[in-house]
């Protein structure tokens, strides 16, 4: 296992490195400009608008269950830069230390409390202090574990030229992932081979045509996904 990580830790930090072969989408002036201003606008409003609500789900994890109320993990972004993504604990204390990097349906690392906020996609709202700090964006491609990055490919690194989201294409359409991965003997296996080069087709795809439009509509359609629990989601969704 040791040997393992190390050599993991080796391919990653050859990755880390700013790539100089370009960015994967154009510089237009809303990318250059317009995406962060919205992004800042967005997350401020945000978080004040949802500060009611972020009190309320506080007072649950914490009369519920033992440990914090956020959880951090590392994740990578911009530049391949690491940060600490932000969300609200869904599972038991130091879950990530006892399982898969990835989560599937009936995961008995998730608690009552989690289930519900994992099911309405409110365990991924303090993300939006993430925004607001500049480590993501509102719209983007959603970011990953290390262990996971130092696989890409060359060109799947392209990704990585801009700042992560909170949604994107691909969490539409993997909105019921965890549902889709319960369903595979090897869950971790299918999600490197089927799903993450599925999700970093269409990042890509999204880098090469960013645009206010596609973003608003990015948003709205999450919004209104958020909604309904992932499991009534249409199973066409699921590719």
């Amino acid at each position: 296992m040791p040997h393992r990580l190390l050599e993991q830790e080796s391919r990653l930090s050859g990755l880390l490195r700013p790539s100089r072969q370009g960015v994967a989408f154009s510089q237009s002036f809303y990318v250059k400009y317009g995406k962060r201003a919205l992004d800042l606008v967005s997350s401020a409003l945000g978080l004040i608008a949802l500060s009611p609500l972020f009190a309320l789900v506080s007072c649950c994890i914490k009369l519920t269950t033992r440990g914090p109320v956020f959880y951090r993990q590392v994740r990578i972004g911009k530049d391949g830069r690491k940060f600490r993504i932000l969300k609200f604990r869904s599972m038991v204390k130091d879950a990530s230390e006892n399982g898969l990097g990835i989560t599937v349906s009936g995961d008995r690392r998730v608690t009552a409390v989690g289930r519900f906020l994992r099911s309405y996609k409110i365990d991924e709202l303090p993300q939006l202090w993430n925004v607001l700090h500049g480590d993501m964006s509102l719209v983007g491609p959603r970011p990953e574990l290390p262990i996971y990055v130092a696989d890409y490919t060359q060109e799947q690194q392209l990704v990585l030229s801009a700042r992560p989201g909170i949604t994107d294409h691909a969490s539409l359409a993997y909105r019921n992932e965890e549902e889709i991965l319960a369903g595979h003997e090897d869950p971790e296996a299918f999600y490197r081979t089927h799903i993450l080069p599925d999700k970093l087709t269409r990042n890509l795809a999204y880098l090469q045509s960013v645009s206010l439009r596609g973003d608003l509509r990015v948003i709205s359609a999450t919004v209104a996904s958020s909604f309904l629990p992932s499991d009534t989601t249409q199973k066409s969704s699921r590719l």
